[in-house]
């Protein structure tokens, strides 16, 4: 079967069900992957999604902060969370599909604003939470999975819309890079989106601060799909919706789309 994967940072999953609807109804993805839910599970508006023939829910939530949920079509069971960085903060959930395929949906730490662990505790438990990612990957060697999710990090030059004035600036600075690239090869993990859009600037977050986001187009590819070996050569369709960004009271961020032959 070909199941349609999107994942989307929403900024509080109660204030934007109606987003959600709207994605749900208008691009119909099989799953749709949720960070930033800002939210207790039994506060997500589950029911709302389920009308909309999305009946099936993994998720892990708190109140006010970070927060991920895996809504579903297709029949897919909890297949549990992890901890990281000795903090319970509600950033990681994983979903198993009835073949046995298991969705990771990931929230990394967006760091702070200075790329300096000694002086910013926010970076340093970036880095942290980014070491005991690759642990793991390296540990258990993932097969038949997919991760997606807000990465908070951009790793290549055209993930950004200016390399040199961004290299100091957290989300693209060489020590997150090089922390992320870890984790991507301990894991296996191909960059799905970027083996389907090889070349040319892409982006998924356009900053709250813009005035008009658009035409500054200061983006940066914040939000990933990656996929086991296994899967990723089954993988295809990958797109950005950008026009999600423009909607009434949007996320910053835009959801991303791929497919899989599963």
């Amino acid at each position: 079967m070909t199941l349609t994967i999107a994942t989307w940072n929403i900024n509080s999953v109660r204030l934007r069900a109606g987003l959600v609807a709207r994605l749900l109804s208008e691009e119909a993805p099989d799953i749709l992957c949720l960070q930033e839910c800002k939210s207790p599970v039994d506060k997500i508006p589950a029911e709302d999604f389920a009308a909309l023939g999305y009946p099936y829910m993994v998720a892990r939530g708190q109140k006010g902060y970070n927060g991920v949920a895996i809504l579903s079509r297709v029949p897919l069971e909890d297949a549990g969370h992890r901890e990281f960085a000795g903090r319970d903060d509600a950033r990681h959930v994983a979903a198993r599909l009835g073949c046995g395929a298991v969705i990771h949906n990931l929230y990394i730490p967006a760091g702070g604003d200075v790329p300096d662990r000694d002086v910013n505790d926010k970076f340093g438990h970036k880095l942290d939470f980014l070491t005991e990612l690759r642990d793991w990957f390296a540990a258990e060697r993932p097969a038949r999975s997919i991760l997606v999710g807000d990465l908070n990090i951009a790793p290549r030059e055209d993930d950004v819309w200016s390399h040199k004035q961004l290299l100091k600036v957290v989300s693209h600075t060489p020590v997150e890079v090089d922390h992320l690239a870890a984790a991507q090869e301990a894991g296996g993990w191909v960059d799905v989106t970027r083996a389907d859009i090889p070349e040319g600037q892409l982006y998924s977050w356009w900053s709250y601060r813009a005035k008009d986001w658009s035409a500054a187009d200061k983006g940066r590819r914040l939000d990933h799909i990656w996929a086991t070996p296994d899967l990723a050569s089954g993988a295809g369709g990958s797109r950005i919706l950008r026009g999600a960004r423009g909607w009434e009271q949007p996320s910053d961020h835009a959801p991303v789309f791929a497919s899989f032959e599963l």
